[in-house]
């Protein structure tokens, strides 16, 4: 989402890579990004905050904890005000797994797979460092510091049934989906880092091999299978989470291994042996968050994509959980 005027993004760029005596007078190529702007020039990547939360300083924090391997960023130069941090970071070779994935045959999709099992097996084992400030807005309802987990996702369950433009009968749906997944997230906790938003428009590769995690942004202290949820929303509708230029050629067909390979690869990120019910409990917490910051209007029509059509397909069929699980022969 691009947040001011091009030419006056294009200006605080360069005045990032000026303030890190870096070559400023230098091609700048706009890239896809829903929440910051985010310059390409031939070496680094610029990323700049507009918003008052300081979310790239957080995520420089972060850096030194990761594991020392290729896919990790490198961060060249931070700095800015309050309400415009930036990051700048080398720039990697290689383009988003999604756009590479159009071109991909199956053979060469299953390994990339096999590759970011690998990378993430490295993250999941990576402790939580210890002073990384909190985010101030996560992307699920949960707080493993609540009496439950799921304790924030009720009460904005209760919050939302004042709305009279909310199908009451599907948020007493979520709301049982909640509760039967309390007892399941007992374990929910923060011990090791998780991406937080694992979509394939997050990940390099250059042809042969994952070359960087992008926007790291979200990463946090997490039960590993959050990035599971993540992962498994994005391959049930992975054309909503890339750019709009290709997003009409996205489609969820190419993406049903995903899940397979995944976990022939990658075990331990299903071995919960109350996954399902995680899985749902998680799905709830995404889609009530989003429902509070994008309620429905009056007199407009809600597509499958909106949080309440999502909850809705969520509460009646499973939506893609439950099929997943299914087809991984895992119990329900």
């Amino acid at each position: 989402m691009q947040t001011t005027s091009p030419h006056f993004a294009i200006a605080r760029a360069r005045q990032a890579l000026k303030a890190a005596d870096l070559p400023f007078d230098v091609k700048l190529e706009r890239a896809n990004s829903t929440r910051n702007e985010v310059f390409i020039s031939p070496n680094h990547v610029i990323r700049i905050n507009s918003r008052p939360n300081q979310r790239l300083r957080r995520e420089l924090l972060l850096y030194a904890s990761l594991p020392r391997a290729p896919w990790a960023p490198v961060a060249v130069h931070a700095g800015g005000e309050y309400g415009s941090d930036y990051l700048i970071v080398e720039r990697k070779p290689g383009e988003t797994l999604s756009r590479a994935w159009l071109k991909m045959d199956q053979s060469t999709r299953q390994r990339a797979t096999t590759q970011l099992a690998e990378v993430l097996q490295h993250l999941h084992a990576t402790e939580t460092p210890a002073g990384i400030p909190p985010l101030q807005l996560e992307t699920h309802l949960l707080d493993p510091r609540a009496i439950s987990p799921v304790l924030p996702t009720l009460l904005a369950i209760e919050r939302l049934q004042e709305n009279p433009l909310i199908d009451s009968g599907i948020l007493a749906c979520a709301n049982d989906i909640t509760l039967a997944g309390a007892d399941a997230l007992a374990d929910f906790n923060q011990r090791t880092l998780i991406h937080g938003d694992l979509t394939f428009e997050n990940i390099l590769w250059d042809g042969n091999e994952i070359t960087g995690l992008l926007d790291l942004e979200w990463c946090r202290g997490s039960s590993r299978d959050l990035d599971l949820d993540v992962l498994l929303r994005f391959c049930a509708l992975p054309y909503a989470h890339v750019a709009e230029d290709y997003a009409d050629q996205t489609r969820a067909e190419d993406y049903e291994d995903v899940p397979l390979w995944m976990s022939e690869a990658y075990p331990a990120f299903f071995d919960h042996p109350r996954l399902h019910e995680r899985l749902l409990a998680y799905c709830v917490s995404f889609d009530i968050r989003d429902l509070e910051e994008n309620p429905p209007k009056p007199g407009v029509r809600l597509g499958p994509l909106h949080p309440m059509g999502r909850l809705r397909s969520l509460v009646s069929t499973g939506a893609h959980v439950t099929p997943f699980m299914q087809r991984l022969g895992i119990s329900l």
